[in-house]
């Protein structure tokens, strides 16, 4: 009854290379105050992110990825999933755009002194870039910086949160 699902499955680790996936985990700053985040969130900590980027797109540089970050302080915490591009071999730049749920606030707009931001939304864009040096065949470490906001589609307000941090990438 099952075997129907063996010849998809089968079809998908031929598609690509076993080493072409990749395990990542890094360590940010959270809601550091930049020129796209408007600043003063009260929020701090550090954000832990593991996550995992599967191989090309139809042999293509495009890599879809899936990632937690889990903050130290207890604040806002999210997933993402989306898509991100490498450009270069040794040293190289990752530029990647996805969306993210968070576990802050949702609110339409800031109140003054909760130490909360007030997102305007659930679901997020996430941009992100990476910059990068190749160490050996495996192993890689980026300076990243990650943005999550609603890109006022949900109103005018739009208090986005940045994290830069490092991560390391481990590839299969």
């Amino acid at each position: 009854m099952r075997h129907h699902l063996l010849l998809p499955l089968a079809a998908l680790s031929l598609a690509a290379p076993a080493h072409a996936h990749e395990v990542f985990g890094g360590v940010y700053k959270h809601a550091v105050d930049t020129p796209l985040s408007l600043g003063g969130s009260g929020e701090g900590g550090m954000d832990l992110q593991l996550g995992y980027r599967f191989n090309g797109l139809g042999g293509t540089g495009f890599q879809p990825y899936v990632f937690g970050g889990l903050n130290s302080a207890g604040d806002t915490s999210y997933a993402a999933a989306g898509l991100s591009y490498r450009w270069g071999k040794r040293f190289y730049l990752r530029p990647g755009i996805g969306l993210a749920v968070h576990t802050g606030s949702a609110g339409d707009f800031e109140v003054p002194g909760n130490g909360e931001i007030e997102f305007g939304s659930r679901v997020l864009f996430e941009p992100e870039l990476g910059i990068g040096y190749q160490a050996n065949d495996r192993l890689s470490v980026e300076a990243s910086w990650v943005h999550l906001s609603q890109g006022q589609l949900f109103g005018k307000q739009n208090p986005g949160i940045d994290n830069i941090g490092v991560r390391l990438n481990w590839r299969l």
